[in-house]
């Protein structure tokens, strides 16, 4: 039996574990089924993401993302903002944080801390629009962009269709070699978006931080919004502004338990 001890914590109800690198048991040469293993929701810990802290040179600390499946990824604003509020929690960091992601050293600023229930801005760097007017969705428009990781973000004027089938056929699209996170954006006004997101390699989520930069970018690249832009998610919302072209995203994140997996690998 392998023991991996975690801390899980969330970002706007996108839960992730995290686990000190030096803490990762010998034994552990697989990660993507032992990321798949750990974040079963009935037979792990359960979680969206397994998230791997390490020391970095460059910054105050690495994270390796994991998705739910066994994928990696290279961002996760939500999963970033988890590992900042454990970065300054265990002293390795204090008010202004920088973490080395996949894509690249981000910079994230405490705004407010209540115990373990942190508030962040997080510099979230610039969109790379690829795509503004796809039409990978007949008779939708969509924008096909890149915010550190693939997005597609598909205008909706209301969620009353399965897009959640949808977002399941769009992330393993052709047209996306390495899968691709899809957000729905409905337009509420010109600082308001309303979305749901269908994460790469996890799902349906609660929230996204990632996905909500992709739908404010897209929108704001096709003249929708304008800044500061509130993003409503049904895990509540999040905040995004911009400055020049770098954009700063809003939001919580909270350390909720500690604990160990216990896995018996076959």
């Amino acid at each position: 039996m392998i023991s991996i001890p975690f801390v899980k914590a969330h970002g706007a109800r996108n839960d992730f574990l995290l686990t000190w690198r030096e803490q990762v048991p010998a034994q552990v040469d697989d990660f993507p089924a032992t990321a798949l293993a750990i974040c079963d929701r009935n037979t792990g810990a359960g979680a969206d993401g397994w998230i791997i802290l390490s020391p970095s040179a460059e910054a105050n600390g690495a994270i390796e993302l994991w998705n739910s499946d066994g994928s990696r990824s290279e961002i996760s604003g939500n999963g970033t903002r988890c590992a900042a509020a454990l970065l300054i929690e265990s002293g390795h960091a204090g008010a202004d944080v920088r973490i080395l992601t996949g894509a690249g050293v981000k910079f994230i600023r405490l705004l407010q801390r209540r115990g373990l229930a942190f508030d962040f801005e997080m510099n979230m760097g610039r969109a790379r629009i690829e795509e503004l007017g796809s039409e990978i969705v007949p008779e939708r428009e969509s924008v096909i962009l890149n915010v550190g990781n693939p997005q597609c973000a598909v205008f909706v004027s209301d969620f009353d269709f399965d897009w959640r089938r949808m977002g399941a056929e769009l992330e393993r699209h052709s047209r996306f070699p390495n899968r691709t996170n899809v957000s729905f954006v409905k337009v509420v006004d010109r600082h308001t978006l309303d979305v749901r997101f269908f994460e790469r390699g996890a799902g349906e989520t609660m929230s996204s931080g990632t996905g909500s930069t992709g739908a404010g970018a897209a929108a704001m690249a096709r003249g929708l919004v304008e800044s500061p832009v509130r993003v409503e998610t049904p895990a509540g919302p999040l905040e995004l502004r911009w400055e020049a072209d770098d954009i700063f995203l809003s939001g919580p994140a909270e350390i909720v338990a500690r604990g160990e997996f216990y896995w018996n690998v076959s």
